[in-house]
């Protein structure tokens, strides 16, 4: 590429990125509290060199996170959007960084509002999927054998680890051991209450007591905002703590023989009942906590 070129688009590459927010930046996963508005996404955030997170809302009014790593051949992308349309937006940002293809992606989370707009993504891509997630999507590409699959992209490594059950039965997570980069999709919702509708609470909780040991300098959410290293690991650490305290408060109620529904009434969050989108998602919670005390959840 000659010169001029290469300037005009190092320029406009710095008004399609933003960087990753401050250390004092409000900690909430409501875009508003944050001084944001819904004109200012979907956005993409340089994370570190070829590696790049990428923000959009989702219907409940808060962002969902996908993340990308741009290889010598070709581009890896973790988690989608939740429609077409939205997916490609995705694709077309993504177009802005480079011109390589799509050729790898990861199915972090089987949710669909990071699966939904699948239909869109190249036909030839290759997934990364676990046999739980592959069931769930109904997909006929081959499932991960075990609980690790290494991809070279191309000078950079990553890792997609299945680390056990979590917010879903097929969790992933993916790893840059040499930029020390987890994006954690759906096992950690950065400010987000616990969203339990097909959890599994207490090994949530070993998976990222797991997820804390690695190492790990920048810890990447699927929900809530991107955060600089430091807050991202503080904020993982509260998000362990607000989910620990939900599973502690629940069987509290069950010890005392509520029944779920007055369980759900009595029930005392303490500092976490202001978490974004709580109203909804506690007494799901409640449910889903009550199914694994009582040897009834699937």
């Amino acid at each position: 590429m000659r010169p001029n070129c290469q300037s005009v688009l190092s320029v406009a590459l710095a008004y399609l990125m933003v960087s990753v927010p401050s250390a004092a930046q409000v900690r909430t996963a409501d875009p508003e509290k944050r001084g944001l508005s819904r004109s200012e996404f979907p956005r993409t955030i340089k994370i570190a060199d070829n590696v790049y997170g990428y923000e959009d809302f989702h219907s409940a009014g808060m962002t969902t996170v996908s993340m990308f790593v741009v290889g010598n051949d070709g581009v890896l992308l973790a988690d989608g959007q939740g429609s077409p349309a939205a997916t490609q937006k995705l694709l077309d940002a993504i177009a802005k960084v480079t011109p390589k293809p799509v050729k790898w992606y990861v199915v972090a989370s089987d949710h669909g509002d990071h699966t939904a707009g699948n239909a869109v993504l190249p036909k030839d891509i290759t997934f990364i999927v676990t046999p739980f997630s592959r069931q769930q999507l109904k997909m006929s590409a081959p499932a991960m054998v075990g609980d690790r699959q290494v991809i070279d992209i191309g000078g950079i490594e990553v890792q997609a680890l299945n680390l056990g059950r979590a917010h879903t039965g097929g969790d992933l997570v993916v790893y840059l051991p040499k930029q020390k980069i987890l994006f954690m999709s759906e096992v950690y919702l950065n400010r987000v209450f616990p969203a339990m509708r097909s959890a599994y609470p207490s090994e949530w909780n070993a998976v990222l007591s797991w997820a804390l040991q690695m190492d790990v300098t920048h810890y990447i959410p699927g929900h809530g905002f991107i955060e600089e290293p430091k807050v991202a690991r503080e904020e993982l650490v509260e998000y362990q703590r607000a989910l620990r305290a939900v599973i502690a408060e629940v069987t509290r109620l069950h010890k005392l023989g509520l029944s779920v529904d007055d369980a759900i009434k009595q029930a005392n969050w303490g500092p976490y009942q202001d978490w974004y989108i709580a109203e909804g998602q506690a007494p799901i919670a409640v449910r889903r906590i009550y199914a694994e005390l009582n040897g009834t959840l699937e």
